[in-house]
């Protein structure tokens, strides 16, 4: 286990399919990028912009999250998103990147 209290095998299946391996076979192990609020959808914009540049991510709900996310449809605490230990620095750089105003109007 890890310090967020993971197991790789506790990983969605759909991101433990992408989830990069080290030279000996193991997974790479995760790393916090940031925690997001869940109300506003922030959570699932981010791993999906992640996602959308290659670098595969999960939300972890801390405390009681995980029971708010499926009785009420949202964390109350928020959630954590992990990428792989290797990828933090390239996911870190698009977290810090500043909109391309071209696309904006």
């Amino acid at each position: 286990m890890d310090k967020f209290g993971l197991e790789m095998g506790k990983f969605p299946w759909q991101t433990l399919e992408h989830w990069p391996r080290r030279e000996d076979g193991d997974y790479v192990p995760p790393v916090k990028l940031t925690h997001c609020v869940s109300n506003d959808m922030e959570d699932v914009m981010t791993v999906n912009m992640l996602e959308a540049y290659g670098i595969p991510a999960i939300r972890v709900y801390p405390g009681d999250g995980v029971f708010g996310k499926i009785v009420l449809g949202m964390s109350g605490t928020g959630a954590d998103i992990l990428v792989p230990e290797n990828m933090y620095e390239d996911a870190k750089a698009l977290m810090e990147a500043e909109p391309d105003d071209e696309l904006q109007g």
